[in-house]
């Protein structure tokens, strides 16, 4: 391997100078391009990251040698070249070189007021920025002999010096101040807090000053040839005559528009020699730097010098679509383009967002569950959220947690706040699914039902009826309605999914219990359903009724007549996901959760069920009462409850295998999965699938038609992890539950765990929340164990996660590593995984693309 030399002190950059990003940083590298883009790049000199070092401790290099590098007499500029923009830096200095002197021969070379304007920027700059002195004593802006005389006398008054005349003096000093300003203790913890490593260099750039002030057409401006927030081709910038550096971002109303514009002059109409020739020039830093660049420019009597070109500020939505414009005019290729857009900023794509650029009046913080925002009035109960839907009245349910219950509410909703919860509570898991903002665990949140009302930290009272605004992307809840901004899933976004989809080499399935959900999951470029919950499909008023006389049935005959008011309801859900979902794979999980769930659990919810049901109320509450669990999470549910009440699967399984029948006849070709929830032991599996093997032989002999479909298992306990080998003999897949296998694992609630995951995460007790991201040393261990072992029973056994960790990024990286067949996810995070898996494929060096 070649041994890299240290740079040189310092170097004119040129096309064959050794300028290193790694040592120089990004703007020299960047002018280093322009200039062998033959760009007009006025003469410039690039120190390294070890002399600016040296700066800072006391050590100067050969100022002299420098400034003798632009000839005789020169102004010049100094500017920051850290190794990423993004990391900051001190601001630009200009005119260094001016003094007595040199303002008497501009005064005759450009005129009293440019010469007088130069050099009282300039002693303005220096006093503040170098000299660290009060900026009220320097705020004049207009420039004459007697303000200049003003400020000079200030610098000697608060320094006992005079101002500096010698060149190589203020430069000197300029670079010192601005490599101590670096290393200060504020600014590394600045740019430290943006990703820079602790011992992040700075490089700087000296420059040749273009004047932009003088006779003839003279300023400076900025010009960019996509606009920042959409993306779009388009021309955009702004120009100050007489002006120099960035001041013509200051927003003032002597700047010019770029192109021709009805509020005002333009660039285009004053110097169209110099806006043509930038417009090339835009048009050859796009093809060959392969990037959209903001071009800093200062124009000298009608001529043009470019002095920087950085890469355009953007947002997500113009990320997307600047890649894909770039890979569709041949510029970059697809996959440049792919690794272009980080995958958790397609977020602000899918869902409305609260828009930076307006004011919030927080009144509640907490986890950020599900991303998007809304407004609407705040209601407390679902009835209240479905009452408000059939008026046209958007609403935000707010909840002190949710349940099964809530889903209806939830559906007719635009957003939930809950007070207590995490990042795979009922809440946020459902609202994930639904693409419904949700903001959970909102610390300094206290409900009062009985009122309908909730105060706040800062003692506000908000009452139902009340406007909030939740933004499910930063964890906020926000008084009143704000501005926001629109999804954007235009023909670019399309693209880059469908790119995605070429690059990736794992699957990408969608968690989606309803037709609307399996909709979105289409939309999104799913490669099928990964985790149907069926019961999700029992909370509609009709069915619920039918649920709870089911639960109350004395006898199991009592149970399967109760069952079979369900079963058509059932054969048509699934019909509709089949059909949805045209011969991609479904995925549906059996019955799951503890019965006591359909149960009312307030007075009066018993009594309207002993109405319903013609019961004696006492009869309600001891049956509830029976039902009710002290952890029902680790209960009577999931394959326990499919053993003990074996009716309910039973229905489901006839359910769909009609339902599979009736899409083969309709020309879907359909091969239903069907999931056991919860498995410990061999056993359960067995018992279950001798049923589900029975139903199948009795569908296939009343509807005189064959179908196949495959069973497996959700594993979610780390017994079903450790002895998946013995399970796999009767499984053709596993899908690893990680919500429950996590909870399990940890000992965790995933509903409580929000009140102290913070401070556990801060004092590095977990480095991430392993709700939120794959705990990859301890669950992942059991889930590197359950897939091994399952292949070693059953090679071919189809292995997936199916938790909500799914869709996270880093731990889809996890499971592409471990072999696993799909990761599945709710339907809007479903472009997130795909865009991460691609990722995932090109940056690794062993893929086989």
């Amino acid at each position: 391997m070649q041994k890299m030399t240290a740079p040189e002190p310092y170097a004119r950059i040129t096309p064959t100078a050794d300028i290193r990003n790694s040592a120089h940083g990004g703007r020299a590298k960047c002018l280093q391009r322009l200039v062998r883009l033959d760009m007009p790049v006025p003469a410039t000199v690039a120190l390294p990251f070890g002399t600016v070092r040296k700066l800072a401790m006391g050590h100067a290099p050969d100022v002299p040698a420098i400034l003798a590098e632009f000839g005789d007499g020169p102004l010049v500029s100094v500017r920051p070249s850290s190794e990423d923009p993004d990391w900051g830096g001190p601001g630009a200095i200009l005119n260094i070189g001016m003094n007595q002197t040199r303002h008497a021969a501009l005064t005759d070379e450009l005129g009293q007021e440019a010469a007088d304007t130069l050099y009282l920027r300039f002693i303005q700059t220096f006093a503040v920025h170098v000299a660290r002195l009060d900026p009220d004593e320097f705020s004049t802006t207009r420039a004459s002999a007697s303000t200049i005389a003003q400020a000079l006398k200030a610098f000697e008054d608060e320094t006992d010096d005079l101002f500096p005349q010698d060149p190589v003096t203020q430069l000197t000093q300029v670079l010192r101040a601005m490599a101590q300003a670096w290393e200060g203790t504020t600014a590394r913890l600045l740019r430290q807090a943006k990703g820079a490593p602790a011992d992040a260099g700075l490089g700087l750039v000296v420059q040749e000053m273009a004047m932009g002030l003088g006779p003839g057409e003279s300023g400076s401006g900025v010009i960019q040839f996509a606009n920042s927030a959409t993306g779009q081709r388009q021309i955009v910038g702004r120009y100050l005559s007489k002006g120099q550096g960035r001041a013509s971002l200051t927003g003032g109303s002597a700047e010019l528009f770029m192109t021709r514009d009805p509020r005002g002059p333009s660039l285009e109409e004053r110097s169209p020699e110099a806006f043509a020739q930038l417009c090339a020039l835009g048009d050859k830093a796009r093809v060959r730097l392969r990037e959209e660049m903001q071009i800093e420019f200062t124009i000298e009597n009608g001529g043009l010098k470019v002095l920087d070109a950085v890469r355009i500020a953007r947002n997500a939505r113009a990320a997307v679509r600047i890649a894909v414009d770039l890979a569709q005019d041949g510029v970059i290729e697809r996959d440049d383009a792919l690794l272009r857009v980080q995958p958790r900023a397609l977020t602000e794509l899918l869902h409305k967002q609260v828009d930076p650029r307006g004011s919030r009046d927080r009144v509640a913080l907490g986890i950020a569950a599900s991303p998007g925002a809304a407004a609407g009035k705040v209601v407390f109960s679902s009835a209240a959220a479905q009452a408000s839907a059939a008026r046209g009245e958007a609403c935000i349910l707010v909840r002190r947690e949710t349940t099964p219950e809530d889903i209806r509410g939830m559906h007719a909703a635009a957003g939930v706040l809950t007070e207590r919860g995490g990042m795979t509570s009922h809440a946020a898991v459902i609202a994930r699914g639904l693409g419904l903002p949700a903001v959970v665990g909102a610390s300094g949140l206290v409900l009062n039902r009985r009122d309908k009302s909730f105060r706040v930290a800062d003692g506000r009272v908000i009452r139902e009826g009340d406007v909030i605004t939740v933004d499910g992307t930063s964890g906020e809840a926000l008084a009143g309605t704000v501005d926001m901004l629109e999804p954007a899933l235009d023909d670019a976004f399309q693209a880059l999914l469908e790119w995605a989809e070429d690059a990736c080499d794992i699957g990408v399935r969608a968690n989606a219990d309803t037709p609307e959900d399996a909709k979105n999951a289409r939309m999104f470029g799913a490669d099928g359903i990964g985790l149907c919950r069926t019961e999700h499909m029992f909370f509609e008023e009709d069915r619920l009724t039918v649920m709870r006389e089911m639960i109350f049935a004395n006898t199991a005959q009592d149970r399967a007549a109760a069952l079979e008011q369900l079963l058509p309801m059932q054969r048509v859900d699934f019909t509709r996901l089949f059909d949805i979902m045209q011969g991609s794979p479904v995925c549906i999980r059996l019955f799951d959760p503890p019965l006591h769930e359909f149960l009312p659990h307030d007075r009066e919810g018993m009594r309207e069920l002993a109405t319903a049901l013609d019961l004696p109320l006492s009869d309600v509450t001891r049956r509830i009462d029976a039902l009710t669990e002290f952890n029902p999470m680790l209960g009577m549910r999931g394959v326990r409850l499919g053993i003990t009440v074996p009716e309910i699967y039973d229905m489901q399984a006839r359910a769909i295998f009609e339902a599979t029948i009736t899409a083969q006849r309709n020309g879907i070709i359909v091969v239903p999965e069907i999931m056991i929830p919860l498995v410990s032991a061999k056993r359960e599996v067995e018992l279950v699938k001798s049923r589900i093997d029975a139903v199948a032989a009795a569908v296939r002999t009343a509807e005189a038609a064959e179908f196949d479909y495959r069973l497996g298992v959700m594993v979610e306990t780390p017994r079903a992890a450790l002895r998946s080998g013995e399970i796999a003999h009767h499984a053709s897949f596993l899908s690893f539950g990680t919500n429950d296998l996590t909870q399990m694992t940890y000992g965790l609630s995933r509903d409580d765990a929000g009140r102290f995951m913070g401070p556990y995460v801060q004092q590095e007790v977990f480095p991430e929340d392993p709700f939120h991201s794959l705990d990859v040393e301890g669950v992942g261990e059991l889930l590197e164990i359950g897939s091994d072992r399952g292949r070693k029973t059953r090679p071919d056994v189809v292995l997936s996660v199916c938790g909500e960790h799914g869709g996270n990024p880093e731990s889809i990286a996890f499971c592409r590593n471990a072999g696993f067949n799909y990761v599945s996810c709710s339907p809007f995070r479903v472009p997130i995984a795909r865009l991460a898996a691609a990722h995932h494929a090109l940056n690794d060096p062993n893929a086989d693309m």
